[in-house]
């Protein structure tokens, strides 16, 4: 079995894999700090008298998570919110749970701008350019498949819980503990049958696309 960190290293992919740990980390610790974020917002004080509210992303991905992400490179976190407490109620799930997508959309949009603007002023030395762009395009579109991917409408992912609060049937569904086995199992068959490359292959497309539309405005 190839371990995907010696796979990189040895690859001479110094930069993809320093870049991809960052942002695996800094993406998925700031996608449950929206969470968190949010919920204050809403009313509910879970994820501070949980203390979650912090930059460390140990305490958001969580021992199992960190090991899986060190074994094959992928990860997630969990921020704790009690749903009761919003002030808004149900729709207040459509806040909390599309805060996070919404963060990877920013950070995806901020990272993107900043290589075209750094392809287009940026320095040319090399290998300087090419790793300051292999760092930003990673955030770039690693953040925008992580936002596609947490949209689907799938348990436990935060697009089931934007539905559930535009939908009072949807709402009662995902609270049958059948729809979160189905959902888990989904889950298990886009990670191992290949169909996850989906998500990265659309998110690698639009962010290139988006960098040529900008370079091309720049003056």
């Amino acid at each position: 079995m190839n371990w995907w960190v010696h796979d990189l290293w040895n690859a001479g992919e110094h930069a993809m894999l320093i870049s991809w740990i960052f942002w695996v980390l800094f993406s998925i610790t700031m996608h449950e700090l929206a969470h968190g974020w949010a919920a204050i917002w809403q009313g509910d004080r879970t994820p501070i008298e949980y203390q979650r509210m912090t930059m460390n992303p140990v305490v958001h991905m969580g021992g199992y998570s960190l090991v899986m992400f060190a074994l094959i490179g992928i990860a997630w976190g969990v921020m704790p919110t009690d749903p009761s407490r919003y002030r808004w109620r149900r729709k207040g799930r459509i806040v909390v749970a599309g805060a996070g997508p919404a963060m990877n959309i920013a950070l995806a949009l901020l990272a993107l701008t900043a290589v075209a603007l750094w392809a287009r002023f940026g320095p040319a030395t090399q290998p300087l350019a090419d790793n300051v762009l292999t760092f930003l395009m990673t955030g770039g579109w690693l953040n925008l498949a992580l936002a596609i991917f947490n949209m689907l409408p799938f348990p436990p992912l935060d697009g089931a819980s934007v539905l559930a609060g535009f939908s009072l049937r949807a709402y009662r569904l995902y609270q049958n503990p059948q729809a979160q086995m189905i959902g888990m199992f989904i889950l298990i068959v886009i990670f191992f049958s290949g169909i996850g490359e989906l998500f990265f292959g659309l998110a690698m497309m639009v962010s290139n696309g988006y960098v040529r539309l900008l370079a091309g405005l720049l003056p």
